[in-house]
């Protein structure tokens, strides 16, 4: 098979030879893993996770992926719950500083100046102003493996959604408006997010 100069061809392993790894840029925009946690001293935590998503309807479940042992990895192995909490446009910055590399003994919640609200089935608190929280109970802890079989430094952390709050204002005729939380979602590059916004907005259904 002769090379096609239209593409780039990388093999990850070797490197990708470009300014910036592109892989992030591809797999995205990202939805944001926004995690509060607390340790069994009760010790609050709350990092965003660029490796989120949902994997299951029934039960909901929901995972991140922790790159190396973080906080939010070992709190949930001690507790067996955690939070999530919707990322917004208006929330960028506190999102952004709660992502600040602090020791454990730090509070997240009050380093980005947002407030833990209470949980209904969890004792993990959520973040009181982002209009969607999640609370869960952890379900799976996978340690991911390169095709060789290699452990990798990286934990995939899933929890079955058991209690879910949203705002009232993102209820339009009790169908939840996407666009009106102004979700905020990971790009590639070192800086890059991009927001969904109603003009964005395209509907295709399923073929019968």
């Amino acid at each position: 098979m002769q090379d096609d100069d239209r593409f780039h061809f990388y093999e990850p392993a070797l490197g990708h030879g470009l300014p910036h790894d592109p892989f992030n840029a591809i797999v995205g925009p990202r939805p944001i893993g926004w995690i509060s946690s607390h340790d069994a001293q009760g010790v609050l935590n709350l990092a965003p996770y660029s490796f989120f998503n949902g994997f299951n309807y029934t039960p909901p479940i929901v995972g991140f992926a922790s790159i190396t042992a973080k906080d939010s990895l070992r709190n949930i192995r001690e507790t067996g719950e955690f939070g999530w909490n919707l990322a917004t446009r208006p929330l960028a910055e506190p999102m952004n500083q709660s992502c600040a590399a602090v020791p454990p003994e730090v509070d997240e919640f009050a380093l980005a100046g947002l407030t833990p609200a209470p949980s209904r089935r969890i004792a993990v608190p959520r973040v009181t102003e982002s209009p969607v929280s999640f609370e869960c109970r952890l379900t799976q802890i996978v340690q991911l493996q390169a095709a060789d079989g290699r452990a990798i430094e990286t934990w995939l952390v899933l929890g079955e959604v058991v209690g879910v709050h949203i705002a009232r204002a993102l209820l339009r005729e009790g169908i939840y408006d996407t666009a009106a939380a102004q979700p905020i979602l990971r790009g590639g590059g070192p800086a890059d997010y991009f927001e969904i916004r109603h003009d964005n907005l395209f509907k295709m259904f399923r073929p019968r």
